[in-house]
């Protein structure tokens, strides 16, 4: 644990071999804000939790390569002896809860004084200042350790800009599985020396106001729902209503403009929960049944709002893509089958279980599993064909590439699926279907006038 916050050639080697596969493991990975990261100087980087270790990564991706971040992470993931290595290796330090007892929590002290020596030599820290992982889309109150750890650092610069904090907002499109979508929003620093008079005056109502500064900051990059009734309601009008609200205010395609509706959609009907709670209720109602015909007729939500495009012409074409590419997609399945399956085969084996950290886990034995099983049938093949070494090691790269592209040739199959299926239904005039338009079409009128 010594020289926790130095950079050495082996960590940066793992780092950006973590890194690499992190960004592997989402179908869509996007980024805005990079130019916020602060080149230099010691800065506290805070993001939403919602993901377990995931969410660190995502932090870690975003920062200069040879940067190292140190994080902090809930103390029970260092109960096993091995996990707990790893952790140090990264250069995560465990953070102790007040349900832990007094004993755990005064460890913090030594915890926090790592993390001061950290930022004294201007290298960066991460900290969920949540506390604790969250299970819906919403910023919960943040505890002051953070905010602590921010003014004892700033005391070497005392009124002068020094320590900064960088607010980073993570929306995952789905919090488990594999191949989904992730929005990394980074906002811009915060200077801490901004608060210090207040601080030197009412150390309590400072580190207040700079918490609120810093959730106000994190709701603005994340999408926040904080109703506990409407949760499930306001999340599904959000997505329905996506690109109605979009067209109709001509926002351009892209997923950080439609992520940007979604957050407005989502702010005005929270807001409407007070407002206009009959139009609420009657939304929620739509959405309940909306969701339950989905389940009934299996399909996707975003089917509806591409139905028009859903042309014979259309379907047509992606068959013939399909036939044609067919021939790379079984060398690429069959050479990652085991790495594909193989993570969660051990789960359900083992009952391998951390709670909300499912893709934590999938995404840690895929670390193993994928280079070993590349790494022995890449010699199997070299032996058993008598290839050249350096058919041997262009065959590592070929692995991924293929299994890559047997992923996409899979998802696109299922996208064909549900448009045959919904084809099929709208030819067979299904009540069903009919009814499911009419209460896609009700939510987005519902949301419009909300």
């Amino acid at each position: 644990m010594a020289k926790l916050h130095e950079y050495n050639f082996l960590y940066g080697l793992v780092k950006r071999f973590v890194i690499f596969t992190f960004r592997q493991y989402y179908g869509e990975f996007v980024i805005k804000g990079k130019e916020n990261i602060p080149a230099d100087g010691p800065v506290i980087y805070t993001s939403n939790h919602t993901n377990a270790l995931m969410d660190p990564l995502a932090i870690m991706s975003v920062v200069p390569p040879r940067t190292p971040v140190v994080y902090l992470a809930r103390s029970d993931y260092f109960r096993n002896k091995t996990i707990r290595k790893l952790m140090y290796f990264f250069k995560i330090l465990p953070a102790f809860r007040q349900r832990e007892g007094i004993g755990s929590v005064e460890k913090n002290y030594e915890v926090f004084d790592r993390c001061l020596e950290v930022l004294e030599h201007n290298r960066p820290i991460g900290i969920m200042p949540e506390g604790s992982q969250g299970f819906t889309k919403q910023i919960r109150p943040l505890v002051k350790g953070t905010f602590r750890i921010a003014f004892a650092a700033q005391q070497k610069y005392g009124l002068e800009k020094g320590v900064r904090i960088v607010p980073i907002g993570i929306d995952l499109e789905d919090f488990e599985k594999f191949g989904k979508r992730i929005i990394i929003n980074i906002g811009k620093p915060i200077e801490v020396s901004d608060y210090m008079p207040e601080f030197q005056q009412k150390p309590s109502v400072a580190i207040n106001r700079l918490r609120d500064r810093l959730r106000h900051e994190l709701i603005n990059l994340t999408l926040h729902i904080p109703s506990t009734h409407y949760y499930d309601t306001i999340e599904t009008a959000a997505e329905v209503a996506n690109g109605s609200v979009a067209k109709m205010f001509n926002v351009v395609n892209t997923t950080i403009a439609r992520f940007t509706v979604k957050q407005k959609i989502a702010e005005h009907l929270s807001n409407q929960e007070v407002n206009e709670p009959e139009l609420v209720r009657k939304l929620e109602q739509t959405c309940s049944d909306y969701r339950q015909q989905l389940v009934k007729l299996n399909l996707p939500d975003w089917i509806f709002d591409q139905s028009s495009k859903i042309t014979g012409l259309r379907i047509a074409g992606i068959v013939f893509l399909l036939i044609l590419s067919f021939p790379l997609f079984i060398p690429g399945m069959l050479l990652n089958l085991i790495p594909f399956l193989g993570p969660d085969f051990l789960i359900k084996s083992f009952k391998l279980n951390m709670p909300g950290g499912l893709s934590s886990i999938r995404f840690g034995l895929g670390l193993l599993i994928f280079p070993i099983m590349y790494l022995l049938q890449g010699f199997i093949i070299y032996k058993r064909f008598e290839a050249t070494l350096m058919q041997f090691l262009l065959l590592l790269p070929l692995q991924f590439f293929l299994g890559k592209f047997a992923f996409r040739w899979y998802q696109q199959l299922q996208r064909l699926r549900s448009m045959l299926r919904f084809r099929r239904l709208k030819h067979d005039h299904s009540q069903g279907l009919i009814e499911t338009v009419k209460l896609h079409e009700e939510i987005c009128r519902l949301v419009v006038s909300a």
